[in-house]
Formats: structure tokens, sequence, C-alpha cells
């Protein structure tokens, strides 16, 4: 683009040249042809020494621009050459610190295995004079057992003795396989017979809480405890919770179970977090409880007066209960989520689960069964693989919690699956709580007057313990023995 200035100057141009050859026609008299060439000879002269002058002066521009890029070359090319040697110095030390590191994992690596190799040894040790010290008194029990047993006593009730719960372990390892002794048949009842006696349970507080611990994986520290909820007749027969809640929710009885079940968690959750702050409770509730508006007022109107202990206390719902939540139901659960407490889905049956529904609702945990997880039908029947479901769950705040484990390789296949939580028979069976004796002499303790009803263990739960006197039991190994047992293998 030309520029202002140049048009200018060219215009000037035109303008002296024309004006002399004005003059030398009018006034020196030549003519007009010769007064012509004059003008354009002084026209071409103007034009060839300005094209020269500014050719000098773009050329000197050009010169100093050229001086100044090289300038600055130079110092980039000092700068680049300054940050290659201490880029050069940084890679050494990142170099030389690195084998150190591997020096020291190296050194630690080795005292962790002499030291694996000494416990191993004393464990071994502890073992054999510990089957020494609990051979001696075989005999006396093998006596023990033959003698004729003493006449049943009535176990206590939580209403009669306050419960005891202690955490004396906070990881939980696998034990040997349980043997299984099938229980005689029961007595056929029919709907009536066994909603009377589902009352004359709730009416004479036969209702026993079970504890069953959740751990974390791969590390089986345990987390949580799900409470449990057994009935027991007048024979003192156990009913387990599949059997007495279609007859309860039937006969309106769940709401009263319900109220009396939270009543004993929450207490149970007191006692547990004396020792430990960080373990939390599972407590079922029945759906026909959110639908009940007179039994819920009752229910809330305890969490309320608890609310303090909402973020360790989880109520667990069916799967089916939040599929089919009328207009009462969803308002009676908002209720409950907006006074801090969280909830727990279980009883899954497929993996159509929507996440951000149920984050909304104030869902927390899903327990999902391993063989649900671990079944290939799965990957094609749902909208998500199986391997995702933790991810997936997490994005919305919800743990993934996998039930009903019973052997090792479905613990190492869950963990490729990204699973925190497991439960089930591998870590630990459900066990009753355990009543503890008053101090002033109070109700006695059951199994302290009929060692073949129950005994207790470390963890404050009570289990039943065999009642045939026809063949001793072998002595059995707990405490420092059962770990070096467990550290050695099998003999």
């Amino acid at each position: 683009m030309i520029r202002i200035s140049t048009i200018f100057v060219g215009i000037c141009m035109v303008l002296v040249s024309a004006s002399l050859g004005l003059v030398l026609y009018a006034i020196v008299g030549i003519s007009g042809y010769e007064s012509a060439i004059v003008a354009l000879t002084a026209l071409t002269v103007m034009i060839l020494y300005n094209a020269v002058s500014m050719r000098i002066k773009d050329r000197t521009e050009s010169t100093g621009q050229i001086t100044d890029l090289s300038r600055g070359t130079a110092d980039l090319a000092r700068q680049v050459a300054e940050f290659g040697r201490r880029l050069a110095v940084v890679e050494s030390k990142i170099a030389s610190a690195g084998t150190a590191n591997q020096d020291r994992i190296q050194t630690v690596a080795g005292e962790i295995g002499e030291l694996g190799a000494l416990v191993k040894q004393l464990a071994t040790s502890v073992a054999t004079h510990e089957d020494m010290l609990t051979a001696m008194p075989a005999t006396a029990t093998a006596s023990a057992a033959i003698a004729p047993p003493s006449p049943p006593v009535k176990p206590a009730t939580a209403a009669d003795v306050p419960l005891a719960v202690e955490v004396a372990e906070d990881t939980v390892t696998p034990t040997a396989p349980a043997i299984i002794v099938r229980p005689e048949a029961k007595p056929a009842r029919d709907n009536a017979q066994f909603t009377a006696m589902v009352k004359d349970a709730i009416a004479d507080n036969r209702i026993d809480i079970y504890l069953q611990p959740m751990v974390t994986l791969p590390q089986r520290k345990v987390r949580f405890y799900e409470a449990m909820t057994r009935l027991r007749d007048d024979k003192d027969q156990v009913i387990t919770a599949d059997e007495f809640i279609g007859p309860a929710e039937a006969a309106g009885l769940m709401g009263q179970i319900d109220h009396i079940v939270l009543l004993r968690c929450m207490q149970v959750l007191r006692r547990l977090m004396v020792r430990n702050k960080d373990v939390g409770v599972f407590c079922n509730m029945a759906g026909a409880t959110l639908s009940n508006a007179e039994t819920f007022a009752q229910c809330i109107d305890f969490l309320e007066a608890n609310r303090a202990l909402a973020p360790s206390f989880v109520l667990e719902f069916k799967q089916n209960v939040f599929r089919n939540l009328g207009p009462i139901e969803s308002e009676h659960l908002a209720a409950l989520a907006q006074r801090g407490y969280r909830f727990s889905i279980d009883h899954v049956t497929d993996l159509r689960i929507e996440p951000r529904d149920l984050a909304d609702r104030g869902v927390r945990f899903i327990k999902v069964p391993a063989a649900l997880l671990l079944d290939p039908k799965q990957t094609s029947n749902s909208d998500i693989h199986p391997a995702d479901l933790s991810d997936l769950l997490g994005r919305f705040g919800i743990d993934l919690i996998a039930e009903r484990i019973e052997g090792e390789r479905a613990v190492v296949d869950l963990l490729d699956f990204d699973v925190r939580f497991g439960q089930g028979f591998l870590f630990a069976a459900p066990r009753p709580l355990r009543p503890e004796t008053p101090a002033n002499g109070g109700a006695p303790n059951p199994s302290a007057k009929d060692p073949a009803k129950a005994t207790t263990d470390p963890n404050g739960l009570a289990r039943s313990a065999p009642t045939t006197p026809a063949r001793p039991e072998p002595p059995r190994t707990t405490g420092n023995a059962a770990l070096a047992r467990r550290a050695t293998g099998p003999n």
C-alpha cells in the first residue's frame, strides 16, 4: 500500500516539472515541444533522486533490524544453554537419589525377611508349648463331657442383663470350615400358630441380635458390623429372619420388631464406639415399617434422639423396597436422610442400578452377592460390566460391598473388581451378643451354669457349643497357638 507521503511527493514533482515547462514556454519563448521535453526531463530526475534516497533509508533501517535480531538470537541461545546445564544437574541428582532409594529398599526388605523367619520360628515354638499345656487337662475334659448334663437353663435376654460388645481384633482372618450339625426337623406350624409364636416372642422379649463383621479388602480390617435379627420360640429354637418376616408383616408386627432392634443396635453401636470411633453398624429395617405412619413415628422419634450417632448408623433396606417406594415411603425416607442417616441396599438380584437416583435418596452402600458379581452372565444382562460397577458407584459416593464370600478364590477375583469391602462366612459367621454378668450378683450368665450350652470368644460374641456328650472334643487351639498354626500352615 502506497503511503500518503509518497503520493504527496509525486504530486509535488509533477507540479514542479509542469511549472518549469510553462515558465520556459511563456517567458523564455521556447516552443511547446521543447518546453514539454524539459519538463519531462526534470520530472524524471526528481523521480530518480527520490527513489535512490528512499532505497538508502530502507537499507539503513533493515540493517538496524538485522543487528537487533542477531543480538536477540545470541541472548536466547545463551539462555537455552543455561537451562540445558540446569536440567542436566537435576537429572543427575534424580538418578543418584533413585539409586540410593533402591539400595535402602533392598536393605529394608532383607531385614524384614530375617524378622519374618524369626517370627515364624517363635510362633512354632509357642504353638508347641501351648499344645503341651492344652493336652494336660484333656483327661479332665473327657470325664466332664461324659458326666450327665446339668438341667437346661433359660438364657438371659438383652432386657435382663446389659449387653457386652467388645472388639478384640481389628482384622479378621479366615478360619477352618466349621462342622455343620444338622438340627432336628422343626415341627410344622400353620400361619396362625406361627403368628402367635412371633407375638409371644415379642411379648417375652425373645429377640436376639447377631453380629457379622464387614471387612476392608485386602487388609481384612473390621470396618462395620451388620446386626441380624433372630427370634426364639418357647423351646429356645432359633427362628431366622427369612422365616418370621413374612408372617410378621402380614400380622403387622414388623414395626414392633424393628423398634426393638433399633434400640438394641444403638446400644451395640455405643459400646463399640468406646473402643473404636471408626466402627459402624448396619441395622435392617422392613418396608412395612416405612409404610406404617404410626410405627414409623416411634422409630423416627428414637432416631431423632440419637442423631449424634447417625454418621455411624446405617439403615438397610431390600432392593425391591427401593424399587417400589410410594409417596409415603419416599417422604419417610427423606425424613431419615434429613436427620443425617445413611442407607444401604441388600438382597440385590440384578445389576440394573441407577446410582444417581440412589445417591439423591441418601444411599451410601450397596451389598451385592459375590456370586452375582462374578457371574459371567451379568455382562450381557446388565448395562455395565461388573468390573466397572465399583468405579461407577464411587463417582456418586456409594461404596460397593461384596457379601456371601465363602472362598479365597472369590476374594482374589473381587480384588480385580476394585471392591473395597467384603462380608461372608470366610471372614466370620454371625454370632449372638454375649450377655454380661453384673458385678452386684444380678442375673447370672447362662454359660457359667451350663458350659455345654454356650461359650464366648475374645470378640465378646457368644457361640453355641455342641451338647452331645458321647465323644469328647479334642483340645481346641486358641490365642498364640492359633496364630502359629496360621503362620506355619497345616502340618
